[in-house]
């Protein structure tokens, strides 16, 4: 089976369309018994105004960051985001679930939650949920520390995040694949 991404668009006036099977919205464990044994993940860090986009090596060893996306609207975000899935020939989407500290999810990781849904209808491409919890926090701390100015911060910080969730859902892939020691 294929499992490379397809873009399920056409390029007739920036419209989407729906696939006919809805892509799996799993949990990150789940998504390791579906992976092929290589191919590219896309992390993705959502925020009100952009969307940060980091993705993996084929071996699924290293996160790098891709892009900031300035958010428009969702068809045009999405046409974008699988545009990148294809060029990297990516195999999954990973996105950064906005947990309160409780454990418990507010209205940014329903948004989350609903943009996923909204995604897998365009898309074969599996997608998972990573724990964000303090992902920004940390790496403004990163980029304070290697003393980036305010507006370079700024301007860098969700792909930093994606980074950063895509690097955290990557080790724990590899954690999952290990077999356990006795």
């Amino acid at each position: 089976m294929d499992t490379r991404a397809k873009p399920a668009y056409d390029n007739r006036d920036d419209d989407t369309r729906m696939t006919a099977v809805p892509a799996p919205i799993l949990a990150l464990t789940d998504l390791a018994t579906r992976l092929p044994p290589r191919g590219a993940l896309i992390g993705l860090d959502l925020g009100a105004k952009t969307i940060g986009v980091a993705t993996s090596d084929p071996d699924r060893r290293l996160a790098t960051g891709v892009e900031t996306i300035a958010r428009t609207n969702f068809s045009a975000d999405a046409k974008r985001l699988l545009a990148l899935a294809a060029e990297r020939t990516a195999v999954a989407f990973v996105l950064g679930l906005p947990v309160n500290m409780d454990g418990s999810e507010g209205p940014r990781a329903q948004s989350t939650r609903s943009f996923a849904r909204n995604l897998a209808r365009l898309t074969e491409l599996p997608i998972a949920f990573w724990d964000e919890r303090l992902s920004t926090a940390a790496v403004e701390r990163e980029l304070i520390a290697a003393n980036a100015r305010r507006d370079r911060r700024k301007a860098v910080i969700d792909e930093h995040a994606a980074i950063f969730i895509l690097q955290g859902a990557l080790d724990r892939l590899r954690n999952v694949a290990k077999p356990q020691k006795s």
